[in-house]
């Protein structure tokens, strides 16, 4: 019998069923289709804006993904270089098949794991917690915490024009029966939609009407295990759409289930149909369109920009439209997929469900969109699984720890109307929750969980050391008016020093880096990459840290004030009618979290604050009369 059932395959699901075995649970991963452990349905990359901080995160925690993409990409680039380094990065072209068989290596190899292929019907609860799973094909699995991590299959549906029809993704077949039980255990389900383009023929594409998108040399790795040499195989092409392009769309929008009536869903705000595009900005002559491979030994390749619905016909003009399509042979149609998933408010910040023990959520289910978002979930939840297994304390991310905890806190505080993607602008403390730091910030507290390998945490140490180091060294080391020094700030434009300056404020200046100083310094320049990192940031934005350190303090106090999970927010005077509602249905963990709930007012925060100290100073008085 598995402790624990994970229920989908998808990169939540094997996230999620990874870090419970490696925690030392037994775990079932039960898949609809072993074909589709791991699929990328849509675009084929890792990363990307804020996401790559995402990967970054459970790379660092423990996980799967920031590995498998270091070993199966096809082209990588950092994103927003020319900007600070809070919203630096790093995305990934993976080979679609590849990275598929990569995780199913690990899930395979993974002792305590067993993965098997069936579609889970229903979920067995008795007196509050779950105890089983029932199969369409009649197996009852007794368990002790089960893991939803359902994806885009439950009730999903296909639909390209007028056509309808009930599936998954890429040909795969949808999951008609869990959502019956879910509604039956009291998770009010709703819709939501998502789309992915056409793929092209590689041997139908004109590359030489298209600009070339390279990768980045050299390859900076999304996992921070990874320290062989990594090298870019292919690259990508940009081209735009035309006038033409936009007249077929809105010749033809009477036509687009969007706009017809057909499709229910709500779709993604932050990566719209092309169609969507056309209506919303249509003061825009032409929008981007990438040409980007599925794979090293695919001929198909992925139009990121021109996501639709609309039907064939209208599909093959739209696309050979397109500069560069004009010969395009589509190997697959767009489409669009509604689903059902979960308003995420009915769940704790450790992504278990409010009313029924053991059963945890995770990925699109929730709500979401993305690989990344899904993994993260994954790995979350399934932490917190194995952790509620063994009777021990469950892990909280909160929003200063990690974008994780940024993106957990938004789905189970604020709840979303709209498949949710996350993004920079997010995270308020988003200077001290960089992309190259997220080992420093977590891999410790992975490791003392028992998920985190030794010899992950060994190099977190070692980078710490080499850091505090290497900015020992940046401060007593002064540079004085000589020949050599006077050369050195001659040929990098600096202004010359009667008096002699120190390394660390010398670095401070906009315009040097730390690779300049190694010129002349050897304790610099034989520093480790990751630590010569770490050190030019945090001497550069001193002043910037310090204040977002002042403010992460003021919202920690927050954070540490703890609301009882059995208040009766319906007997605390003073409290609005609209926040009793909404505190009693969502149960924030503290009053941080509180005064992130939509209709609750810093009024009657200030409430709950007179309350719990009330109760603090009734309980020792309580004590003594016992």
């Amino acid at each position: 019998m598995p402790d624990l059932v994970v229920i989908g395959g998808g990169h939540a699901g094997c996230e999620a069923a990874l870090a419970a075995a490696r925690m030392g649970v037994d775990t079932l991963l039960l898949t609809l289709n072993m074909d589709g452990v791991a699929l990328m349905a849509c675009n084929p990359v890792i990363g990307g804006s804020a996401k790559g901080h995402l990967v970054r995160e459970l790379d660092a925690l423990g996980g799967e993904m920031g590995l498998a993409i270091d070993d199966t990409f096809l082209q990588s680039r950092m994103l927003n270089t020319s900007k600070g380094p809070a919203v630096h990065a790093l995305r990934a072209q993976a080979d679609k098949q590849e990275y598929q068989n990569r995780m199913r290596t690990a899930l395979f190899t993974q002792p305590r794991l067993t993965v098997r292929q069936g579609e889970v019907a229903a979920i067995d609860v008795e007196n509050g917690h779950v105890n089983a799973v029932h199969t369409v094909s009649g197996q009852r699995i007794a368990c002790r915490a089960v893991i939803v991590a359902s994806g885009v299959y439950l009730r999903s549906s296909i639909i390209i024009g007028e056509s309808i029809t009930p599936g998954g993704p890429q040909g795969l077949m949808s999951a008609p029966h869990l959502s019956e039980s879910l509604e039956a255990i009291g998770f009010p389900l709703r819709r939501f939609k998502t789309g992915t383009p056409a793929r092209i023929d590689v041997r139908s594409i004109d590359f030489d009407e298209m600009t070339p998108q390279p990768g980045d040399e050299p390859v900076t790795p999304f996992s921070f295990l990874t320290e062989r040499p990594l090298v870019n195989t292919h690259q990508c092409y940009l081209t735009w759409t035309t006038p033409e392009t936009h007249r077929i769309i809105r010749d033809n929008l009477h036509r687009a289930p969007l706009y017809s009536g057909k499709i229910h869903g709500v779709g993604p705000r932050y990566c719209p149909s092309i169609e969507d595009k056309i209506v919303k900005f249509a003061d825009k002559e032409r929008h981007q369109v990438f040409l980007e491979p599925e794979g090293a030994k695919s001929h198909e390749w992925y139009v990121q920009g021109m996501s639709t619905s609309l039907p064939e016909d209208v599909q093959w003009q739209m696309y050979r439209s397109v500069p560069g399509l004009r010969r395009a042979e589509l190997t697959r149609l767009a489409y669009a997929i509604e689903y059902d998933c979960i308003d995420s408010r009915q769940l704790r910040p450790t992504l278990e469900s409010m009313h029924v023990r053991g059963l945890f959520f995770a990925g699109q289910i929730n709500g979401t969109s993305g690989y990344e978002e899904a993994a993260c979930q994954g790995l979350l939840a399934g932490m917190n699984a194995a952790l509620g297994i063994q009777g021990r304390a469950p892990l909280v991310l909160t929003r200063d720890m990690a974008y994780i905890g940024v993106l957990t806190d938004d789905l189970t505080t604020k709840g979303t109307d709209e498949p949710y993607r996350m993004m920079t602008s997010r995270a308020e403390h988003r200077l001290k929750l960089r992309q190259d730091n997220a080992d420093l910030r977590l891999t410790r507290i992975s490791h003392d969980l028992g998920l985190a390998s030794d010899e992950r945490m060994a190099r977190t140490e070692r980078k710490m050391r080499e850091t505090q180091r290497l900015l020992g060294v940046l401060q007593t080391t002064r540079y004085t008016p000589g020949t050599d020094f006077d050369a050195w700030l001659k040929r990098h434009e600096q202004p010359e020093s009667l008096t002699g300056v120190s390394a660390q404020e010398l670095l401070r200046r906009p315009e040097i880096h730390l690779s300049d100083l190694a010129e002349m310094t050897p304790a610099v320049q034989s520093a480790d990459a990751q630590a010569r990192e770490q050190a030019e940031i945090e001497v550069k934005y001193a002043g910037y840290l310090e204040r977002q350190d002042a403010l992460i303090r003021r919202a920690s106090a927050m954070e540490e004030k703890l609301l009882p999970e059995d208040i009766d927010y319906a007997s605390v005077t003073g409290l609005r009618i609209e926040a009793r509602q909404k505190l009693t249905r969502q149960r924030p963990r503290s009053l941080a979290s509180a005064s992130r709930i939509p209709g609750v007012s810093p009024a009657d925060i200030a409430v709950l604050m007179v309350w719990l100290e009330k109760t603090k100073e009734e309980a020792p008085d309580r004590k003594k009369e016992s």
